[in-house]
């Protein structure tokens, strides 16, 4: 699947991406969702809505490390579906939200924020909340890509 990063045009992409960079350098921690001192990559992305938009639209249940390995049901995906605006992947821009599935036929486990052309916000095990490269092997990953817009 091809994915076509363009040029953000309008807010409130280019506040999301203001805000998730000043995400970057909170450590990881599972489950958590707190700028500065802990998140995950679900915890950055509820981070960056309740900045946006305040409260949250749902609580997220619990869920275990390894949850995506063992899990059959596409919870992240499906939860983004309700609350998110659908962006095909050829037409994603900075500000979006992509989803991941780490291995093939995987459900959706990961998540980050398209920062720029080829470069992603996200927050990764050991490391916490970082830039990095969208490189061809993240992106052969990519699932889904969704606007930072309330779906309701």
């Amino acid at each position: 699947m091809a994915i076509i990063v363009k040029k953000a045009q309008s807010l409130p992409r280019s506040e999301v991406v203001e805000i998730a960079k000043s995400w970057i350098g909170t450590p990881y921690h599972h489950q958590a969702s707190v700028k500065g001192v802990g998140c995950d990559c679900l915890g950055l992305v509820r981070g960056v809505w309740r900045e946006l938009y305040g409260e949250e639209p749902e609580s997220p249940p619990p869920y275990s490390p390894d949850w995506g390995q063992v899990g059959r049901t596409e919870t992240l995906l499906e939860a983004a579906a309700r609350h998110f605006k659908p962006v095909p992947l050829d037409n994603v821009e900075p500000g979006d939200v992509l989803l991941f599935r780490m291995k093939p036929k995987a459900i959706a486990k990961h998540c980050g924020i398209i920062s720029q052309n080829d470069r992603l916000i996200h927050a990764q095990e050991r490391v916490g909340v970082c830039e990095i490269k969208l490189s061809d092997s993240w992106k052969r990953l990519t699932v889904a890509g969704f606007l930072f817009r309330r779906n309701f």
